[in-house]
Formats: structure tokens, sequence, C-alpha cells
């Protein structure tokens, strides 16, 4: 059952150093809010995992709390991450890229208890051999050479949502992107809300992530970057706005010490 907490007392209970945490969200779903508080806290050795990371992960990177980063595209702007693979500040960045339907057949894998995920295509032809871990097997009906891609099972999922009840129910809006892919395949997850309320009023097109596959609920009002949670996710704003921090070492060191103050 979901436990409803400060966000402070949720990262303090299932943030730690060497862990394995997904991020996921697109748009207003990123959950900013939990990103800054994992900051403060000042991990080491994470593996960051992320369909797309976003100046979330390009935070965590520049802090030098990320070891490994995980993901299936990157934005223009992280300057951060190309710094830490280019020059190794603040520290090596290991990688390991993906496609983005290979993310999701990784995630279903291991929500489903499942040692590996399969996908047509995606990989033939292409140098993502070199950052990744793929295998090729048959399928034992038709005969098709299929790319197999080991389960994703991360220690902590963090997402944003809207809403959760106070039974720890949580209702997930606007564009889904891998959010309850990416709760459902790891061990605990922890949802930043807008608000909790009695009772969930059922809403076209929203996912219910019931309360058992919920670890920790931190109530943060506007916890995701502004904007309405049904916009589209290309409008970039806040990744624009990112990458003037992000593109000056200085200024970014300068961004993180007002953070963690």
């Amino acid at each position: 059952m979901a436990t409803i907490s400060p966000l402070a007392d949720a990262v303090d209970a299932l943030v730690h150093d060497g862990a394995e945490i997904a991020l996921e969200g697109l748009g207003a779903s990123v959950p900013a809010a939990a990103a800054h508080a994992i900051l403060r806290r000042r991990p080491r050795d994470l593996t960051l995992v992320g369909t797309a990371p976003g100046p979330a992960g390009d935070q965590l990177v520049g802090a030098g709390c990320v070891r490994k980063l995980v993901f299936s595209r990157l934005d223009p702007g992280l300057h951060r991450i190309r710094d830490a693979l280019v020059t190794g500040w603040p520290a090596p960045l290991e990688i390991e890229e993906h496609t983005q339907a290979g993310m999701a057949a990784r995630y279903v894998a291991g929500a489903s208890g499942l040692p590996f995920g399969t996908v047509r295509d995606g990989y033939t032809g292409t140098d993502l051999a070199a950052v990744t871990h793929l295998a090729t097997v048959r399928c034992p009906f038709t005969g098709a050479e299929l790319t197999a891609l080991p389960a994703l099972r991360p220690d902590l999922a963090v997402v944003h949502a809207q809403r959760a009840d106070r039974a720890g129910n949580v209702q997930l809006r606007g564009v889904p992107g891998l959010r309850k892919e990416a709760v459902l395949a790891a061990r605990r997850a922890l949802v930043t809300v807008e608000e909790v309320v009695d009772e969930l009023e059922p809403e076209h097109g929203a996912v219910v992530l019931p309360a058992f596959t919920v670890t920790r609920i931190a109530v943060v009002p506007a916890a995701a970057p502004d904007g309405d949670p049904r916009a589209d996710p290309c409008d970039d704003t806040v990744g624009r706005s990112w990458a003037g921090v992000s593109g000056d070492r200085a200024r970014f060191t300068s961004w993180l010490e007002g953070i963690r103050a």
C-alpha cells in the first residue's frame, strides 16, 4: 500500500548510492521536483534510466550523481551530459542506448517477470550494438529472427501524476509516455502528485495505477514544469530555457548550489 509522505522523506527512504533509478515523463509530466530532491540528497554512482532524460537527467549527470545513463533519445541543450561524455566532467559517464520501442519492450518484460523482451527490428544496421546489450532469437512459431533485450527492473521508478486518492491509487493524465510501464517494472515507485482527493473521478484516456504498485506518494503542487498536462510534449519551453544554464559550467554550478541550498 502506498504511503503519502513529504517528498524529502520519500527520497531519503528510497534513494541510495549505486541504485538504478528510472525517471519517466514527457512535457508537463516530467518529475522535476523529485529530481531536485534527489540532487539535494547527493547520491553517487546511480544508473539513470529514462526514455528521454531531458533537463532532469542533465542536472543529475552534471551534479556527478550518475555513473551510467540508459536512454533512447537525448534532446539538444543537454550540455552536462555531453560534457561528461566528451571530457569526463564532473565524472566519466557510461551510456547504453536503445530505440524507444526497445525501452518499452524492456520495461514490459520487467513488469511481466520475464528475463528479456523482443522487438522485430530497429537495431539491425545501426551501431547501437556497440553501446547496448542485445542478442537475436528465433520465433518458434514463425521462424522470424527477433532482437532480444534484457528486462529492465529498476530499483526505483520516479514519475509525476496529477492526482492520487487517499487509498494510494494514482491517476495519470495526458501523454502517458512510459510512466505506467516504468512503475510496473520497478521494485519500488515514487510518484509526485498535484493533489490528493477523496475519490478519483473517471476521465477519458487516463491511466490508474493501483495503490499496491506505488511505494510512496508526495504531494508537490506544480511538481512538473509549468503547462497543461495534456499539452504537446514537443513544445519544449523548459528544455530551451535550460540550455542557457546547462551550456556553461560556471552557470550550471551556480544553479546547482542554489538548488542544494
